[in-house]
């Protein structure tokens, strides 16, 4: 069974597959070399039981070794076989397997015995089993008159196969003429003795090719017997002319079909027995008749059914318990039960068994004065009983030996001498069987010998057991003992495993374990030495194993098998799916270490495994491969529980595709009013595969259903069958009435049309009913067709009315429909606002009042009023613009309202008018009113030119928005020093017709900045700045050229530069280790000096001289 992990890893060491090949070749550790003198062995042998194909040659194995090479003879029957004298007979050379010739005109049948074979030399004798000969047969099917079955439906009823006698037996099976086998099932089904039991006919069973056929393996050939015809009467249609024909013996009497209790077909009676050998395979069955068909279980009487060791075959009609033993003897009870009752029936199993073996024999290698035994033990049921032989010839009429004494299944040898060897068979046989062993004594004196080659090489993985071969022959038995290099000292201690066989164990191999290994072999008559070499690498291990995956159909994955290795050693990566080779297929891509697959389908879904082999160790790791992808449509929609407002829906699912399906979305469409348009319906969990559905009326209704999973959303299904509905009257009413006038004069009325599905039936239309609220008056009611709009003409001008939009069709009304309000056409507003007033705020800001209109005049609904304002003058300019008219809309009946963003200094006119549906009503009379004066924008330019060594010239321009009257101008000033720090500010106020200032008495080779800004007599307005700089006196400049080209001042200088550099170094390092230092920034020096304090004068900035301007213009 599969390991439900995303993840395994497998590692199988060279060196734990040795240690499972040594500990079978223990067994045979101390086989004689073949250059020695040995007794005969037998190596291989035909089977006891041996059936032969009678169309070829029989070949009757017999192969045994020895020194010298043994002869061979062969008895048949127990007497002497003489195969010179038989022409088809011939024994291969140095061989003892017999060949009989039948291809070239012998029979098989004419050697058809018990044949046994003996190898024998100048060391004993080995004997073969009793091989039975026998020929297969196949023979025919004895004919038969096949009387037609006529059974009545509901009766059980047995087709009896009787097939021939053949060996083996064959194998049964039912077809009809078209050779496709017989279907079977809990109902009808083949027992073991071949028949074909039905629990209950029904009609379908009727046939007449019911066909049993024998198949013979060994002759590869297929018997048939002939057709049994079977026909099935059912009550229900047997006419009398039929009834007349039968007999009451034929169909039981004109009953009707009832169902009936179990009975048990096979095994008949209450109790059976059954006996089977140990290590077989106990087959117990049971079939019943019955109506319903019965079911059948099995229990052990005072027990449990073995685990693991049982199954349950033929619909549970078979029990099959594997590998018997006497514990599985007892009693077994098959129970077939129905509806009406049940039938049981006791098998008593008894487990015997052929011999086995407790202790088989084993060869002796004695030297010559040792002693020995053969043990000789099995067990069997009954007991068997033991015999021995020797050289083929029982022990008690075989020449003597005084070194020899038989102790029932034991051999006791003592002081043997070479005259001693000899082959003695133990023979232990009880009425199921026989067990027959050789062993051989042989008495050899042979000082010892190493079998294994000198200087052989072991490599082992690290922490893996090794295993050192020391393979030795000796007479006596030598002694092993092990040496670690050249002269190191015996190996002992419990790090290690001395086996029989000479075999040392390292069972965990490390590092330190690499060296030389030496085993010394010794016995009385010498002493041998070999030498081996073991290597110890290092483990191959996947250091990145492949991942667990979830891809997309048509997508790509990659599976990583990292592996990190011993340098010496060569791995090959080999990948498998589902522990079989990759598809052969293109799309699969092997790198050096991934594995990818593009354009990923279905059937890539499975377990990927990476497999590494080196010479010494194998490692796997493996990763499953999930596809998924959009879930495969449902099908078999089916209808049920049609109702006229509801239908239940069913489906089967398709498959999910790996990714649980989460909802079903259930589509429908009306194929009587709009067919091939779908529309959702409702949607349920993905666990559910039914739905109750409400209709409606008058649909012809298709459904179909669409699966959903993460990964989207299925094809549809196949469209349901058509389901349509009977009418009936409609359910609702048109939504979303209303009434609203076009013109003056008319009422337009407009709804909302019901759906197709909603008509409920034919002839859909629609009521329409009004009148005028607040008046006496009937209704008023017309009925359109299947329209969403009907006007109303003649109708006061904006009047309220009340509304109702009833549909019916064929079958009558829908429910009283809710009444609406509506009003009637709207026109123009009559009269405008009064008493309109103007209230100025500020500058930009003003504030205008009116009183409302009658609501009569309004002619409609009220939507407010609108001011509309325009800017006739600016007073501070003789310029005029063009008029722009504004409009602000107050909504409702308010009666006051702002007016924002006015132009200071400036003459502004508006109108107030009220508005509604239609449209406007007259202006008011035009009102005019002022602003005050407000600050004046910055002037449109500074501009600083000219400059001297004591002066500079300042042009500017006027402001672009005045805002008012100017007063003057005001500039402020200050110089900057080398450190960008501000000296005093200087103010000076300027008439407002100058457009230029030269100031003097500035000090030479500075920057200044400037503040610009102009007034009027509500404030200052904006500034801006601007710098300069005065230029450099000529005789200070030459100076300090004169100065600048002296030795001493450039030394200066260049020391004044060292100590500047190792302070900026140290304040560096100390910044580092977290030190603050105050910085003045640039920026401050260039803030606006109305908001900075004023620096004291600390003897930057030299004496402050008076200065003077003079004005590009009189005052």
């Amino acid at each position: 069974m599969q390991p439900k992990i995303m993840m395994k890893k497998k590692s199988i060491s060279a060196s734990k597959a040795s240690l499972v090949l040594f500990l079978c070749q223990m067994i045979s550790a101390l086989d004689v070399p073949l250059d020695l003198s040995q007794p005969p062995t037998i190596t291989q042998q035909s089977p006891k039981d041996y059936i032969v194909d009678p169309r070829e040659n029989i070949v009757i194995q017999c192969e045994a070794k020895g020194k010298p090479p043994p002869s061979f003879s062969w008895t048949r029957n127990g007497t002497h076989f003489d195969i010179d004298k038989d022409a088809q007979v011939t024994m291969k050379p140095n061989s003892g397997t017999l060949v009989i010739n039948i291809m070239n005109g012998g029979k098989a049948e004419a050697y058809e015995g018990v044949y046994q074979c003996t190898a024998r030399n100048e060391r004993g004798a080995a004997i073969s089993n009793n091989i039975v000969i026998r020929p297969s047969r196949s023979p025919l099917w004895t004919k038969e008159k096949l009387e037609p079955n006529q059974v009545r439906e509901g009766d059980s009823l047995v087709l009896h196969c009787r097939p021939p006698v053949g060996l083996p037996p064959p194998i049964i099976f039912w077809m009809d003429n078209a050779f496709q086998r017989l279907p079977q099932s809990e109902r009808v089904s083949q027992g073991l003795n071949g028949d074909l039991y039905f629990s209950n006919v029904q009609p379908e069973d009727t046939r007449e090719d019911y066909i049993c056929y024998a198949r013979f393996n060994h002759t590869q050939t297929i018997q048939q017997k002939q057709p049994i015809s079977v026909k099935v009467f059912s009550m229900d249609s047997l006419n009398d002319t039929i009834a007349a024909n039968l007999s009451d013996t034929d169909i039981y009497g004109a009953r009707p079909v009832t169902e009936r209790q179990p009975v048990l077909l096979t095994p008949t009676g209450s109790t059976s027995t059954k006996v089977e050998l140990r290590g077989n395979v106990l087959l117990l069955e049971c079939i019943a008749a019955g109506l319903p068909t019965p079911v059948i279980r099995w229990i052990k009487e005072g027990g449990e059914l073995p685990a693991n060791r049982t199954f349950f075959e033929n619909f549970k009609k078979t029990l099959k318990i594997t590998d018997v033993s006497e514990a599985d003897s007892g009693n077994y009870k098959c129970i077939a039960r129905n509806t009406l009752g049940s039938a049981h029936h006791v098998i008593s199993v008894t487990v015997k068994a052929a011999p086995y073996w407790i202790t088989a024999p084993r060869n002796l290698v004695l030297s010559p004065g040792e002693d020995g035994t053969l043990i000789c033990r099995a067990n069997g049921n009954p007991k068997p009983s033991i015999s021995w032989l020797a050289n083929g010839v029982p022990i008690a009429i075989a020449p003597e030996d005084p070194s020899r004494k038989v102790d029932g299944d034991t051999i006791i040898f003592s002081q043997v001498q070479e005259r001693s060897s000899a082959v003695y068979q133990c023979n232990a046989s009880n009425e199921y069987g026989y067990l027959l062993a050789n062993a051989f004594v042989n008495v050899l004196a042979e000082p010892p010998r190493i079998l294994t080659p000198a200087n052989k090489l072991y490599q082992v993985i690290a922490d893996s057991p090794a295993l050192l071969d020391c393979a030795y022959f000796g007479s006596p038995k030598p002694e092993i003992e092990w040496f670690k290099g050249v002269k190191g000292s015996i190996l002992r201690g419990s790090e290690y495993i001395f086996h029989d066989n000479g075999t040392l164990e390292i069972p965990v191999a490390q590092k330190d374990s690499t060296g030389a290994y030496t085993c010394v072999a010794r016995n009385k008559l010498g002493k041998i030495q070999n030498e081996v070499q073991l290597e110890i690498k290092d483990p191959t291990v996947i250091i990145k194993q492949p991942e667990y995956k979830v891809i997309q159909r048509y997508g790509q994955v990659s599976f990583e098998c990292i592996i990190k290795h011993d340098s010496t050693l060569l791995p090959t990566v080999i990948w498998l799916k589902d522990n079989d080779e990759l598809p052969d297929d293109e799309r699969f891509l092997v790198g050096k270490d991934n594995l990818t697959i593009m354009n990923v389908t279905d059937k890539d879904d499975g377990t990927y495994t990476c497999i590494v082999n080196t010479t010494l160790d194998s490692v796997s790791a493996s990763a499953v491969l999930t596809v998924v992808a959009r879930p495969n449509p449902p099908f078999d929609l089916e209808l049920t529980g049609q109702l006229e407002r509801s239908v239940e829906l069913s489906w089967i699912p398709g498959d999910e595709n790996n990714s649980p399906i989460t909802n079903f979305v259930i589509e429908y469409e009306d194929g009587l009013h709009e067919p091939g348009v779908w529309h959702y319906q409702t949607e349920v969990p993905g666990t559910q595969t039914t739905v109750q559905l409400k209709l409606s009326p008058y649909v012809n209704y298709s459904f179909r259903v669409i699966a959903v999973n993460e990964i989207g959303r299925s094809q549809p299904s196949e469209p349901s069958e058509q389901y349509l509905t009977k009418s009936a009257n409609p359910d609702e009413n048109p939504s979303n009435v209303q009434g609203i006038g076009s013109e003056p004069d008319n009422l337009v009325i407009t709804w909302e049309s019901l759906k197709g599905f909603q008509s409920n039936g034919p002839g859909l239309q629609y009521k329409v009913s009004w009148r005028q609220k607040d008046v006496d008056d009937e209704w008023t009611s017309v009925i359109v067709a299947n329209v969403s709009k009907y006007i109303v003409s003649g109708t006061p001008t904006f009047v309220p009315y009340e509304i109702k939009v009833q549909a019916l069709n064929d079958l009558g009304y829908a429910p009283e429909p809710s009444e609406v309000i509506g009003h009637s056409g709207e026109d123009l507003p009559m009269v405008a606002p009064g008493n309109v007033q103007v209230h100025v705020i500020n500058s930009t800001l003003a504030k205008v009042h009116w009183d409302p209109v009658p609501l009569k005049t309004v002619r409609g609904h009220l939507q407010g009023y609108k001011v509309y304002y325009w800017k006739v003058q600016s007073l501070s300019r003789r310029s005029r613009r063009h008029v722009e008219k504004k409009i602000l809309t107050f909504r409702g009946n308010k009666t006051f309202g702002m007016l924002p963003g006015l132009e200071p200094y400036s003459t502004y006119k508006l109108n107030v008018r009220v508005a509604n549906g239609k449209g406007e009503g007259p202006a008011s009379p035009d009102k005019v009113f002022r602003t005050p004066e407000g600050v004046p924008s910055s002037p449109s330019f500074l501009k600083i030119t000219n400059p001297t060594l004591d002066s500079l010239t300042l042009e500017w321009g006027s402001p672009t928005h005045p805002n008012g009257v100017l007063t003057s101008y005001i500039l402020k000033f200050q110089p900057i020093n080398n450190t960008h720090e501000l000296g005093p500010l200087v103010e000076i106020r300027i008439p407002a017709n100058e457009s230029s200032l030269i100031l003097k008495n500035l000090n030479y080779s500075t920057r200044y900045k400037f503040y610009f800004n102009a007034q009027t007599s509500v404030g200052s307005g904006n500034q801006i700045t601007e710098e300069a700089v005065t230029i450099m006196d000529e005789a200070m400049a030459s100076r300090q050229v004169d100065i600048a080209t002296q030795g001493w001042f450039i030394g200066l200088m260049c020391a004044v530069a060292l100590l500047i550099l190792i302070l900026l170094i140290v304040c560096f390092i100390r910044r580092n280790k977290g030190g603050k230092y105050p910085v003045k920034e640039k920026e401050d020096a260039h803030a606006d000096p109305e908001i900075q304090p004023m620096k004291e004068d600390d003897g930057t900035f030299g004496e402050y001289r008076l200065f003077s301007f003079v004005s590009s213009a009189p005052f």
